[in-house]
């Protein structure tokens, strides 16, 4: 139980350092945008790189993998589904809503779990791949053709070479799979500037939270409920479901499926939101309302399938 508690004081410190940042005015009007910026074109590539770069490419192909997958697709289509049906929102603000219903925290939160509470940092190996060379792809190039006013095919096909993330992602997974070993002066640069991606995103969001009432009433807050319920509740429980029945893994690898599963959405969500400037409110509050909710689902995940030892 030590590495969820750790994992999850770790992120709210952090936040709550952002907040204060942007409670007493510390980094002056319009840090907030520059930390998300810099973050998205910076940082943020640079640890995809370094991280990606030393990365075992075969467990793209693994039953775990397919069956995380499966959850984010059932996840991520149920939402959909019920925005078209009640919602009516655009498209960015529906993808966005999508994506935070399955995208987890496979980093800042999903790292320190999967050490101290599942044993081996393997375990999100798996899902930290398909989110970074699938699904954030897909769901950047769909912000990219919406909030452009195109839709093009030419316009989706050349999005991964003008995508930071993206290129540096594909970058890393070429590396990863010729076996090389890049020398230390250009890994150390690189190594630096990935270290400040997860401290400035979590602090851009604890800024965010300055002055805005969270969970406003009116529609946004229906779709962060529903976002919340699917990506803590439902998504966990189709990991079980297929994990157990359809793919057979082993009561470890079950196990930490699931925890995976429940894993809160990721702040890479809110940062995509801010970039593009679309549903920002809706995606900050789904964020913070999973984060919360994930402590009780992660303990009872442990507390039911943790396997003995």
């Amino acid at each position: 139980m030590g590495g969820v508690l750790v994992g999850f004081s770790i992120i709210g410190f952090v936040i709550l350092v952002g907040y204060l940042i942007g409670r007493f005015e510390v980094a002056g009007p319009g840090a907030q945008r520059v930390l998300n910026r810099v973050a998205f074109f910076v940082a943020t590539p640079a640890l995809l790189f370094t991280v990606l770069s030393h990365a075992d490419a075969r467990v793209l192909f693994s039953s775990f993998l397919l069956t995380s997958l499966c959850s984010v697709v059932v996840g991520a289509g149920l939402y959909l589904v019920v925005s078209r049906l009640f919602f009516h929102t655009p498209v960015a603000e529906t993808v966005l809503g999508a994506a935070s219903s399955g995208y987890v925290n496979a980093n800042n939160i999903g790292l320190p779990v999967a050490s101290y509470v599942l044993g081996s940092a393997r375990f999100v190996a798996p899902i930290l791949l398909l989110q970074l060379l699938v699904l954030a792809p897909l769901i950047l190039a769909v912000l990219d053709v919406s909030t452009s006013g195109r839709m093009s095919v030419r316009a989706i096909l050349t999005q991964p070479l003008r995508n930071p993330m993206i290129i540096a992602s594909a970058a890393g997974l070429l590396v990863s799979l010729s076996g090389a070993r890049l020398p230390a002066p250009v890994l150390a640069p690189l190594e630096l500037l990935g270290g400040a991606a997860i401290p400035m995103v979590l602090l851009a969001f604890g800024m965010s939270l300055h002055g805005e009432r969270l969970l406003k009433a009116g529609p946004a807050r229906t779709r962060v409920v529903v976002a919340a319920v699917i990506k803590v509740a439902v998504v966990p429980l189709v990991a079980y479901l297929f994990g157990r029945f359809v793919f057979a893994l082993d009561a470890a690898e079950l196990f930490g499926v699931v925890t995976i599963s429940a894993l809160p959405t990721a702040q890479n969500i809110y940062n995509f939101a801010a970039r593009y400037d679309r549903g920002v409110a809706a995606t900050r509050d789904t964020v913070l309302v999973t984060t919360l909710a994930s402590v009780p689902a992660l303990l009872l995940i442990a507390a039911l399938l943790a396997p003995s030892r």
